[in-house]
């Protein structure tokens, strides 16, 4: 039993991303309010781009930029496990752009569907569309 604990706690970011993927996944497939649907799909992705950016966490590494400088520093060899990945943070910073992005054009669109149908529940906007 102490094993499965210290291996909850040692992995406690990863269990925290797995707990607001399923927030945002639950409020996407459980809700009929598209707002929530939104704010769901928004908590998801979240979660994606944390998880990212902790993967590239490596314990005593250092940014990648090659020190110059007179002596030891100047001819010391360059070895890439020392450096920090910076991959998935660049990646992670278009994702952020996206994601608002695509925030932004599904709020615009909740709106002109509540303009439209005057509620932004989906069970109501389909019975509407059905009897049309």
């Amino acid at each position: 039993m102490g094993e499965i604990l210290d291996f909850i706690i040692a992995k406690s970011n990863y269990w925290s991303y797995v707990v607001l993927m399923m927030i945002g996944l639950y409020a996407m497939i459980s809700r009929q309010n598209y707002v929530r649907k939104i704010i769901g799909m928004s908590i998801f992705q979240t979660a994606v781009i944390l998880f990212y950016v902790s993967t590239a966490v490596k314990e005593k590494a250092v940014i990648p930029i090659i020190a110059h400088g007179h002596g030891e520093e100047a001819n010391a060899a360059i070895e890439a496990s020392q450096y920090i990945n910076p991959l998935p943070h660049v990646l992670m910073l278009t994702a952020i752009v996206v994601g608002v992005a695509t925030l932004g054009v599904a709020l615009s669109l909740a709106i002109r569907v509540y303009q439209k149908y005057g509620t932004l529940e989906e069970n109501e906007i389909n019975d509407m569309i059905r009897e049309q």
